[in-house]
């Protein structure tokens, strides 16, 4: 069963059984959410007849939807021909920082022209939710509310390939969110989700390009630190 404790094992608390049509891409929708959101871990197997039983389908469907994340690079193979979520190289972690840096950048300063106040105010909601989470230590929601600021404010430039290149990046980083906060809770006051809020009400691209930068930037640390030490560096 699963239960809230924040070290129960991603593949928990997130699945629900499908019951509608076209299994295999709800199965592939799911799975990749969870990729992104953090819920699945470098080097957890997902085998396919538990994960089955889980989805509540059927293997045929199920192959379908991890295939074609194995595919997209979002999954891997093993030697032994398993599907395991993969562990990134620091190589490539530096490189979808710096694509994000870029294009996240571009979705802020895109978003400081077009965003409705409405829109604005659902980032406020967001942030004030991670800043409670913190307040909490309760640093799973933490992740995954970090994860909703980004996307939605990247959704907010109406630019729909940016955003599917982004969310991709977001998929292929998302199992090392665990360690958003390995190095502390960040000291930076305000918070550049503040500023990259401001930015927006004000209208000025610039500051909220470098608002953005300055989040990916100093906000991801831990990840740089985790990733360096699990590849022996």
């Amino acid at each position: 069963m699963p239960n809230n404790n924040e070290k129960t094992p991603a593949t928990g608390d997130w699945v629900q059984p499908i019951v509608k049509e076209n299994l295999s891409e709800r199965a592939y929708t799911d799975l990749r959410a969870a990729l992104m959101r953090g819920r699945l871990r470098p080097g957890e197997r997902l085998r396919l007849r538990p994960m089955s039983v889980r989805f509540g389908i059927s293997a045929t469907p199920m192959r379908e939807a991890l295939l074609r994340l194995v595919g997209e690079k979002a999954l891997a193979l093993d030697a032994r021909n398993s599907v395991v979520v993969p562990t990134l190289t620091l190589e490539q972690l530096q490189e979808i920082r710096a694509i994000r840096t870029d294009l996240e950048g571009r979705a802020a300063a895109a978003a400081a022209l077009v965003a409705t106040a409405d829109e604005i105010e659902t980032l406020v909601a967001i942030h004030a939710q991670i800043s409670e989470c913190h307040a909490s230590r309760s640093f799973v929601q933490a992740v995954d509310l970090n994860t909703e600021f980004h996307l939605t404010f990247c959704r907010m430039a109406r630019l729909p390939i940016l955003y599917d290149i982004v969310e991709g990046l977001w998929v292929r980083c998302g199992p090392i969110l665990s360690h958003l906060y390995d190095e502390g809770l960040p000291d930076w006051e305000p918070h550049p989700h503040l500023r990259l809020i401001s930015a927006l009400r004000e209208r000025d691209p610039d500051k909220a390009r470098a608002a953005s930068r300055e989040d990916i930037e100093r906000g991801g640390q831990g990840l740089l630190v985790h990733v360096r030490e699990a590849n022996g560096g």
